[in-house]
């Protein structure tokens, strides 16, 4: 039951991440292309790449099962937002934007793809 309330807790503090740099993305550099969503993703995949490699039982810095939990699907389950990403992509074809989809795609999982294995290769070399 107390996993229940880490990811609750977790999910919560990842959601207000989210949406706070949502709002700051869109003051930025605008609402035409889902740059937040983007980057809240890649940010998320390192962090879940980085935390989770790093916090292995056999890792440099040993995390229990109760944060890990907390962090990879409390938080990162709550900043990252595959949903919108989805949404988004069907909105900006719908819109007749095809390309910004297709772009919306390739760059989100190129980039997300990237960030978990730079996270990964990071927490990797700290247990060297």
């Amino acid at each position: 039951m107390l996993g229940y309330l880490w990811v609750a807790i977790g999910s919560a503090l990842g959601g207000m991440a989210r949406y706070g740099f949502g709002l700051f993305a869109s003051r930025m550099w605008g609402d035409a292309f889902p740059w937040g969503t983007i980057i809240i993703n890649i940010v998320g995949s390192f962090v879940i790449g980085f935390f989770g490699t790093l916090t292995i039982p056999d890792g440099p810095m040993p995390a229990s099962v109760g944060m890990r939990t907390f962090v990879m699907v409390g938080i990162c389950g709550g900043f990252t937002t595959f949903s919108s990403f989805s949404l988004q992509t069907l909105s900006l074809a719908r819109d007749g934007s095809f390309v910004g989809a297709l772009a919306n795609i390739a760059i989100s999982v190129v980039l997300c793809l990237a960030a978990v294995t730079l996270g990964h290769v990071l927490a990797a070399r700290i247990g060297g």
